[in-house]
Formats: C-alpha cells, structure tokens, sequence
C-alpha cells in the first residue's frame, strides 16, 4: 500500500512522477505543472477517483519525482520515460498496422527508392506512411520513368555491377544504370531530387521543370530527348492524380481524426504536404489510464511528435478539441519544428470538411476493429480461463513464458524464451540463451542451464529490490533501481516436450525455492500432450479449445525463435570458419564484404580483380581475402 509523501517534500514545480509496484516496476508516468498539486489529488478517498486511477494507486508501492525548469521539459520527460518503462497504465499506442513507407537511401553512393516498413534508420528519407504497399508500388512505377533511379537491393547491384551488364529495367527506362556507369553522378543527384520532391508534395516544381526542359529540347531540335520528356510529364501528372488535393498549394498540415468508446480509440491522421495528402498513419489507443478527451489529444500529439515524423513537423495540426496542454504543446513542436506551428480546431470551410473525412476514417477502422476485438478478447479470455481451470491454476495466467532449444547435432546450443502478456506476444520481452556448459547432444542439461539462468536472476533481481527498499527513501528521486531483464515471475512456466522437460523444470523451481510460485507444465509435440507436476498422465486439455490453441500458439513461436537464434548463430560460425584471421579484416569489414558480395559464396567466386575493385577494402586486404578463399577452394 502505497504512503503519502510527508507534507511539504514534494516541489511547487513543474517534472514528471513515477508511481512504482512492489517489484520495483514503473507502472504510471505522468507530469504536471506543480508536482505537489497534481500527486496531492493521487492521495484521497479512491471511491472519489476514477476507477482505472484508483487501480493505479492501489497497485503503486512508492512514487517518485524529477523536478525540472519548465513544462515544455516536463512533457519531454514524460515521454521519454513512457517510452523507455511502457508502463501498464499508461495508454497503450498500438498501429492498426505495420504501415509502409517509401524510402530514398540517401547513405548510398547511388541512392536507391524502395518500399520500407519498421524501425527507421539514419540516411535514410521516408516518404509516407501509405495505406498499402502496392499503392507505393504503383506510383513508383509510374514516377521511375520521370526520374529513373535504382530500386535493386545491394546483392543485385553489386552483381550486375561485376557483370558489366545492366537489368532489364535500365532497358525498359526505369533505371539509368548506375551500376555500369551509364549516368553521370551529377544527373544522377538530380533524379534523385526530382522523386524526392514529388514525394514531398511539390509537384507543380517537378512539372514546370520537366516542361521547360521539353521546350529547351525542342527548340534546339533534339525532337527524341524532348519525346522522352514529353512521355516522362505524362506519367508525373498520372501519379499527380492519385494525389487527392485538399488545400492551398502552400499548406502544410497534419489531420488528426479520432473515434473513441470507454476502453479504446481510433487515431486516423492524414498528413498534406504543399497541399496535397502524401501520406497516412492509423493507430488504435488502449485507455487504460483515465483520460477525458483533451488528455487523450495531448497523447496523440506526443505519440506523433515526440519522434521526428517521416514528412517532417507541419505548419499546423487539425485537431477535434485542444488538449488540455495546449499552449505547452504549441511552444514544444514550435521549438522542434524551428518556427512557429498552429493547434486549432477548424470551423468552418475546406479545413473542416477535411477533418471530418479523417474523422469517418477513423470511425470506419473503429468499426472494423471492435468487431475483431469482440472475436479475439473473447477467445484470448476464454483460453487463459480455461487453461487457469484445466492446469488448476492459482490464477489466469496473464504472463506465460515458454522456453525451447535448438542445436545441430550437438553444436550452436541455444535456448529460447518466448512471452504471452494477456495472451498476446510480448516480443521486447523475448530473450536468447547461448547454452555455455554443456557438452555434446543433452537437451535435458541444455533446459536445465537456461531455466536456471533465466530463474536465478529473476531471484538476484527479487534480493537486490529488497535491499533498495530499506536502504532508500522511495519518497525522493532517483530513490530505486530500475528492475532487470527478469525482474518479473511467469505465471506459467511452458517448456516444450514431454515428461522428462517438465522434471527438469520442476527440479530448478525446487532448488530457487519458487515452487510456490511459479506453475510449471509441459507441452509435449507428439500428440500435443500436457503435463503438469504431480500427475503421471497429461491433463485433458480438450483438442480445439482455445486454451490448446494458446500453448500450441507459444509453444511454436519459442521454436521459430530458438531455430532463427541457431540459423544465425551456425551462419556466423561459417563465416568465421572460411574469412576468420585474414589480416586486416575486422568484423565491420567481414561483415560488410559478404554483404556486397551476396554471400559467403560470393566473396570465394569473386576475382582478385573484383575484390581489388571494391572501394573500401585496402588493397593489402583484397589480396589476403583473394589468397585465403583461393586456397580454401
């Protein structure tokens, strides 16, 4: 139970607070404009609180502070610290989808266009994100023949590059063959400026360009360079159409539309670079914090913004309603944006149609997600009761973590540690194991050394946690440790196999003295049999049930994980077994050659004369990697 901070500790000033659980684990960021204000209203009858604030306090063992100068400060280190503990009740910011994007690698020698989805990367320029992928596709392909670079992966480049023979899309126009030389780098550069300014919504430029160039041709009577820029402005002003026009030739806006019931919302948001809509980005928000809609516009902004968006930070933003930071806002993506940007809701006009067609889409995914999530919380919460009854359970098992091994024949022993949260995969809690002191074929050593590594820290974690309690005051800052890797017991503990794996399981729980506190079963793959201690015959876990479904679900996932971890693993071994001593090629260099050369195999079939070619390989270096593939062979 969680005690009020002692009167007058708490600052009259602007931060961010941390409410912690026993385990040390931050489950509430928030920040305010007077710490004392904002944590005082925390401290009161909870039947006065709302019920999600309430299940906060209760769960929260201690709180903590960071003062800072201003509010501006306070928000950023509100998001920083949500982003680095994802506390449980904090909102849940989830895409609706992997969204791609169109990306121009600008780190390249010859920047290359090509569809990207994910994490982003440095020297990379995004355009985007769109709602499909063969949207992008489809302008691409109508845009390579006004600006035609390359959309071949390095393998293929490099390739054709050694050939001294370009692919065929340098034949049909769509490539200029930088790999064989046939461009200049300047044009080239100019190609590359040409697509990234379409993307960018500055077609009209792109356009005037390309005509005056036609009428210089012609005038010049160069009549086939000026058919070929004639058929190059037909296909900019074919992908211009897909381009919906929805405001003045200079605006730069961002519409956020949203859709929202008690538990959920619906974020659709259509970014208009120079007028037009470039690009969109959908996500669904878990409410599990107590949030009236002014807040939740405050979190929308800091999920869009607290990173720098692909397209850049607009001029303004469209919003429903102002946040309830509004003014604090405004200045925090003023100051990231370099110039002053506007938050308003529109009234009246083009802007306001505009927000209501972003609105409707966000009422339409809204729609179409409620009735997915009917269907599959249903069954997410029909499998953990079920498996809560059939395993006779304490509890519904709301963390399950699942451990397999992977070998060949006895080598590149890894383990595996998969993770259902809610019944969902938790994948930044999934965790690989170099199995160290066992030698040869042993599975049952091999579990056993990963359970024991995987249990025994989550124990150090339990002792170092309590130490820090009686040695620190949690009321001040900086008062706990951030828990580990393992700082948090499963609810069930899955190990793929049969009886022999359960005991192997039941044997390390024993010896750690987590018995009482940790359920261990066994799913074993030859008749999809579960085994639990104390019962010489599996339990009758009913063939298509959800629970079944759910341990065949994890069961499968920690086997793709552990045999991804072995595949890598044995690779880099290969790779060491034929490059590894070559003097003066170093991991970034071994890593960097077999990449270019598409493989292992490639750098043994490449020629002294390509290795010698490849810019940034000494020349000393080419012939040492040439004399050890050639003996090798």
């Amino acid at each position: 139970m969680i005690q009020r901070p002692a009167a007058g500790s708490i600052p009259d000033a602007p931060g961010s607070y941390q409410f912690k659980d026993a385990h040390g684990r931050v489950i509430y960021v928030g920040k305010a404009s007077s710490l004392r204000s904002r944590l005082s209203s925390y401290f009161q009858d909870k039947r006065n609180l709302h019920p999600r604030t309430a299940a906060m306090v209760s769960a929260a063992e201690s709180v903590e502070w960071i003062e800072v100068r201003n509010e501006v400060e306070a928000l950023m280190l509100e998001y920083n610290l949500i982003k680095e503990h994802r506390p449980r009740f904090n909102i849940r910011l989830r895409d609706d989808k992997s969204y791609p994007f169109l990306a121009i690698t600008l780190d390249e020698e010859w920047p290359r266009a090509t569809v990207m989805r994910g994490r982003k990367r440095k020297g990379t320029r995004y355009f985007g994100p769109y709602a499909h992928a063969y949207a992008i596709r489809e302008t691409l392909n109508l845009l390579l023949r006004s600006f035609p670079v390359r959309t071949c992966p390095p393998s293929k480049f490099n390739e054709h590059q050694r050939l001294g023979r370009p692919c065929l899309l340098f034949h049909i126009e769509k490539c200029s063959g930088p790999c064989v030389k046939a461009v200049e780098g300047g044009d080239y550069a100019a190609h590359v400026a040409g697509l990234a300014d379409f993307l960018d919504g500055r077609t009209e430029d792109v356009e005037k360009a390309i005509e005056a160039r036609m009428a210089q041709a012609a005038v010049a009577q160069e009549y086939e360079i000026a058919a070929r820029l004639r058929d190059r402005l037909a296909a900019v002003r074919r992908a211009m159409e897909r381009q919906q026009i929805v405001a003045d030739r200079g605006e730069d806006i961002d519409v956020v539309g949203v859709a929202q019931d008690d538990l959920e919302a619906s974020v659709q948001v259509f970014f208009v670079r120079h007028g037009r809509v470039v690009g969109r980005r959908g996500f669904i928000i878990d409410k599990v914090e107590a949030l009236g809609e002014e807040e939740l516009i405050d979190r929308i902004l800091e999920e869009l913004y607290g990173e720098e968006p692909a397209m850049g930070y607009p001029k303004a933003v469209l919003v429903p309603v102002l946040g309830r930071g509004h003014e604090t806002y405004v200045e925090w993506l003023s100051g990231l944006r370099g110039s002053n940007v506007e938050i308003r809701v529109p009234q009246r006009g083009d802007k306001r149609s505009l927000h209501e067609t972003v609105t409707l889409n966000a009422r339409e995914e809204f729609a179409r997600h409620r009735m997915h999530r009917a269907s599959d919380h249903n069954a997410r919460s029909r499998a953990l009761t079920e498996l809560q009854h059939h395993l006779e359970l304490p509890e519904a098992p709301l963390r399950i973590e699942c451990f397999d091994m992977a070998h060949l024949q006895g080598t590149d022993y890894v383990g595996s540690m998969v993770v259902l949260e809610d019944g969902l995969p938790a994948k930044r809690e999934y965790r690989r194991f170099k199995v160290k002191d066992v030698p040869g074929n042993d599975d049952y050593a091999a579990m056993r050394e990963v359970l024991t590594r995987r249990l025994r820290a989550y124990v150090h974690d339990q002792e170092e946690g309590q130490e820090t309690k009686q040695d620190v005051n949690a009321q001040t800052q900086g008062g706990s440790k951030k828990p580990g890797k393992f700082a948090y017991p499963p609810q069930l503990l899955l190990v793929d196999g049969g009886k022999g794996q359960l005991a192997v399981a039941i044997d390390v729980v024993r010896e750690l003295g987590l018995e009482h506190e940790i359920p261990v079963a066994a799913l074993a793959k030859r008749f999809e049999e579960v085994y639990v201690p104390g019962r010489s015959r599996p339990v009758a876990v009913p063939r298509g049930s959800e629970a079944l479904f759910m341990l065949q679900r994890i069961r499968d996932e920690a086997h793709r994980f552990a045999n991804t971890f072995h595949r890598e693993l044995r690779g880099k071994r290969m790779r060491r077994g034929l490059l590894d001593g070559v003097p003066g090629l170093g991991e970034a260099r071994k890593t960097r050659l077999v990449r270019e050369f598409g493989g292992v195999k490639g750098v043994r079939e490449a020629g002294l004369d390509a290795l010698l070619a490849v810019s940034w390989l000494p020349e000393a270096v080419a012939r040492a990697v040439h004399e050890r593939v050639s003996g090798d062979g």
